[in-house]
């Protein structure tokens, strides 16, 4: 739960001197910016807290280099990261309601035989025999319908077959031959890592880190060792949902030492990027989009068509360009707003039909970066072109862009805004 901001010491009479210094009245200001000069008045007066989003958009137009983005309040959560639990003893256990909807707990293998729960199926029961190679084969060419289907679909649709097809792929590796044992853990390696990133997109902080660290348990089983390295760029995404830059930013440069390919390392810097976007570091985020793009394109120019074949791909697979949506992305963090927008606009269109999942995040910060640019009626355009897809994907990280889209319309009362609201409060 958010606690309430207190006011930095001396942003406001902060915020006063550089306005007064630039030579903008309030009302210049307040254009700039697109939020009310009573607002700002009570900012500058210390009325007000300024948010994070004010502070990083008066510090760009008042060239403040980044002082003013830095003394923003920081909304902190009343409790820590959650860290992940130990799987001894532990079981997954899935639900049906009525309505075929299916929820996973973690749970104590003490309580379930307590219980009688006969119908639980423990990590690692022994499967039968079957052909190995035929397995691996058939489970590769699933995963990559799994991803496609969790494109278009809601976590809870897909997570079912996932988590029951990554416990058959670990009991059948256990049974196998030593060259068959690595490909059968590293594939299941990869499905834990798609379940702990569908898990977050529910909103379970915990289980998405649970799940993310039996990846990395079942990857280094299998001798593949460059999991645990993006394991810390899932945490950061974790820790940048949260709204942590410092912590964002410390995880991906862990990752970048640990990891052992171009791929991870490009995926890591890119993440760096984003935690330093949202510290109002624009000097170090540029930096590292740059970095991320040549690591990037060199892991693109030196994998091989069999080893793509063999392991699927770790990160995005429906972003033409990422590096570049990424600098839209960072760019609305560092508040340019109307520049975010520009290129947002080009990269989303690039995006793949059936890529409902990314069309609809994308989409959503576009519409916000539109909307916090002052062009309101244009944001709410586009989100009425998006309402389909979000209600299909059911994405909680989704959700984070779109309270922030409803705090902007709140200060724009525009017809567009009013019509929009109604959808808007089912989805916050």
């Amino acid at each position: 739960m958010l606690q309430q901001p207190r006011q930095p010491l001396g942003f406001g009479p902060e915020l006063r001197r550089l306005r007064l210094a630039r030579g903008f009245t309030l009302g210049q200001l307040s254009a700039l910016v697109h939020y009310s000069k009573s607002q700002l008045s009570k900012v500058e007066r210390g009325l007000k807290a300024p948010s994070a989003q004010l502070a990083r958009l008066c510090d760009t137009a008042l060239d403040a280099d980044g002082r003013l983005a830095a003394s923003a309040p920081s909304f902190t959560l009343s409790s820590p990261t959650p860290e992940p639990v130990s799987d001894e003893g532990e079981t997954w256990l899935m639900r049906l309601d009525p309505t075929g909807d299916a929820s996973f707990e973690s749970v104590p293998r003490r309580s379930v035989v307590a219980a009688g729960a006969a119908s639980v199926v423990p990590l690692g029961r022994p499967a039968p025999r079957t052909d190995s190679s035929t397995v691996l084969r058939t489970a590769r060419s699933l995963f990559a319908h799994y991803r496609s289907l969790g494109q278009s679909a809601g976590p809870h649709l897909v997570l079912p077959p996932l988590i029951a097809q990554t416990h058959t792929l670990r009991s059948l590796a256990h049974q196998a031959d030593l060259s068959s044992r690595n490909g059968l853990l590293s594939l299941a390696s990869r499905y834990a890592e798609y379940i702990g990133w569908l898990v977050q997109e529910t909103g379970d902080e915990r289980g998405a880190l649970w799940w993310t660290d039996r990846a990395v348990e079942l990857a280094e089983e299998g001798g593949d060792h460059g999991l645990a390295a993006y394991a810390l760029v899932r945490r950061a995404l974790v820790t940048l949902y949260r709204g942590d830059a410092a912590q964002t930013v410390e995880l991906a440069r862990r990752a970048r030492r640990l990891a052992g390919s171009d791929r991870v390392r490009g995926l890591a810097a890119q993440r760096e990027a984003q935690g330093h976007a949202l510290a109002g570091d624009r000097r170090s985020c540029m930096r590292d989009l740059d970095a991320a793009r040549e690591l990037l394109a060199s892991a693109a120019r030196s994998a091989d068509e069999d080893a793509r074949a063999r392991t699927p791909v770790i990160g995005s697979s429906t972003l033409a360009d990422p590096v570049s949506m990424i600098t839209g992305w960072c760019l609305y963090d560092l508040g340019l707003p109307a520049e975010a927008a520009q290129v947002l606009d080009r990269q989303t269109a690039a995006l793949p039909p059936h890529a409902l999942r990314s069309q609809a995040r994308y989409g959503i910060r576009r519409a916000l970066a539109h909307a916090t640019a002052g062009e309101v009626d244009h944001a709410c355009a586009l989100v009425q072109t998006l309402t389909a897809a979000t209600d299909s994907v059911a994405s909680a990280t989704i959700r984070t862009d779109l309270r922030r889209l409803a705090h902007v319309l709140r200060r724009h009362p525009t017809r567009s805004a009013s019509e929009l609201a109604p959808w808007l409060a089912t989805h916050i």
